[in-house]
């Protein structure tokens, strides 16, 4: 099968298609032939060897996110049939292989794909959106709360401002003026140009902040947050004192991790479905453009997600 091999840590370039062996299900695995595979910044980070050989070292076939149709079943299978329509996150933080061809993932760690949804819609989706879900279960975020979310336009922050105004809550954004208007149409009540002025001169008493951004993002932050808030990390590394004033500001520090989610993706699926999640893919290239892909991502000025194509 076609899949994109890194055979070295290093650039984009380093992404290179090649013909690797199929996959075989294992018991309770699923064999999913892939329609398109979404693009993260994990992905980028993990190829340039910024993460060291914590999420797998090459030669490896990278990508986590994956929207397809199921091939076939391992034994003990019983959730899903060949021809269903998923999507999912498999395995991660271990390698799961999703800029191929096929992929092979345990089937609990995949969902029935959101009734309507494009493949590459719905390949964008598992891990941007399960981390914004996650850390809205854990900071528990209720109707009438005050939630901002950093770097609002991008794959994560547009989904989190979704789930946060699906729950009641008010969303602030930070975003730069231009995209004032996407947020807008996802439901941000109050936007911040972070160009122009500083957001902890812009905003107060917030009960979360989603943030992935790296950098004072997160000391900043604690400037705006409510004594018993909650500051969501979603960025790894970063500020080593920041533990010790969070608890001296009176704030909860959660550095959050996303996990598989089987539970967690049929929920995303259901808001998808009804209407009330949109995934907004701004480049949707072909798998032999996944140099391209993280080029573009890399940058850091993507509205929504970056996604491969791969079904011929």
């Amino acid at each position: 099968m076609r899949a994109v091999l890194v055979e070295r840590f290093g650039g984009p370039e380093v992404l290179q298609v090649a013909s690797v062996e199929e996959p075989t299900p294992g018991p309770g695995e699923v064999l999913v032939r892939v329609a398109a595979a979404g693009v993260n910044p994990v992905d980028w980070k993990v190829r340039a060897g910024a993460a060291g050989e914590r999420f797998g070292r090459p030669p490896y076939v990278p990508g986590w996110d994956v929207a397809g149709v199921v091939e076939a079943t391992g034994d003990g299978v019983s959730a899903f049939a060949a021809g269903d329509e998923v999507f999912g996150m498999p395995r991660f933080p271990d390698p799961a292989g999703c800029y191929a061809e096929y992929v092979r993932a345990p089937a609990g760690q995949l969902a029935a794909a959101p009734a309507g949804m494009d493949p590459a819609a719905a390949a964008g989706l598992p891990l941007a959106g399960l981390t914004a879900l996650q850390v809205m279960d854990l900071a528990g975020v209720t109707e009438g709360q005050r939630v901002l979310v950093h770097a609002a336009a991008g794959g994560v922050g547009h989904l989190a401002v979704q789930l946060a105004k699906a729950r009641g809550a008010r969303v602030i954004g930070t975003a730069r003026a231009g995209n004032h208007r996407f947020l807008r149409e996802l439901g941000v009540d109050q936007a911040v140009d972070y160009a122009t002025v500083a957001f902890e001169q812009a905003v107060e008493d917030v009960d979360l902040v989603v943030n992935p951004v790296r950098g004072d993002y997160g000391r900043r932050s604690l400037r705006v947050l409510r004594p018993g808030g909650v500051l969501a990390m979603i960025v790894g590394g970063g500020d080593q004192g920041l533990a010790a004033a969070a608890e001296a500001a009176g704030v909860r520090l959660v550095r959050h991790l996303v996990q598989p989610d089987g539970p967690g993706l049929v929920r995303l699926a259901e808001l998808a479905g009804g209407d009330g999640l949109r995934v907004v893919v701004e480049h949707l290239l072909p798998l032999e453009q996944a140099s391209r892909a993280h080029q573009l991502g890399e940058r850091g000025r993507t509205r929504g997600k970056i996604v491969l194509a791969v079904a011929r």
